[in-house]
């Protein structure tokens, strides 16, 4: 019996990465308000029940898709227990702390910029206002760890709240595609990018060349 529970719950589970994978594409492609569960199904290869009962709505959908690009898994940890964000706190050197910090949000942002900027470019409709807040709150939370963390080892140009603002604003889904995108930034471009601004702005000192 315990064979066949395990059995339905991994076909559950692979369903579910399914159709978050392909409401992650259709999300970036479509825009939220003009993809429907029909399209999501479609992409999908499943029913438009089957996706009703595996998340029970569109919004359910989106959150979902969200989270896991953010984390770049499903499992259920927090973004400052992820071994990214403690490699870089461990740093004893600053500007090396904001190099891995910015290599990190770096990968984050390859999976997720698309998806965070169209929740954020439609803040304006009512289900996606609060999904929106909480995007920029967390990551907002996220960097005033990493400020902090970089005022116990140097002296900062300003104080904490606007260090981590700074980072906020520079390591943005906004900012990064604006560069890679539209401009035709390579990624590795931007990321010495981001870590020099960050470091000039913060400590004032210029971010060493990436190892």
């Amino acid at each position: 019996m315990t064979g066949k529970v395990d059995g339905r719950a991994e076909r559950a589970r692979a369903t579910r990465a399914r159709i978050t994978a392909a409401a992650t594409t259709t999300f970036a492609a479509a825009g939220y308000a003009t993809t429907s569960i029909s399209a999501i199904a479609a992409a999908a290869g499943v029913s438009e029940q089957t996706v009703y009962y595996s998340f029970g709505n569109k919004r359910a959908v989106l959150v979902t898709a969200l989270d896991q690009a953010i984390a770049g898994d499903d499992e259920p940890i927090p973004t400052l227990q992820r071994s990214w964000v403690h490699a870089a706190l461990a740093e004893a050197d600053p500007r090396r702390q904001i190099e891995r910090q910015v290599e990190g949000a770096g990968e984050v942002l390859r999976r997720a910029a698309r998806l965070l900027a169209m929740v954020r470019g439609a803040a304006a409709d009512p289900e996606l206002a609060e999904v929106a807040a909480t995007t920029i709150r967390h990551h907002r939370e996220v960097q005033r760890v990493f400020a902090a963390a970089l005022a116990s080892k140097t002296i900062l140009r300003t104080d904490e709240a606007a260090a981590a603002d700074t980072a906020v604003a520079l390591l943005s889904p906004e900012t990064y595609l604006l560069l890679t995108e539209q401009l035709g930034w390579t990624h590795d471009r931007w990321r010495e990018w981001a870590a020099d601004c960050l470091a000039r702005a913060v400590i004032g000192e210029a971010s060493p060349p990436a190892r």
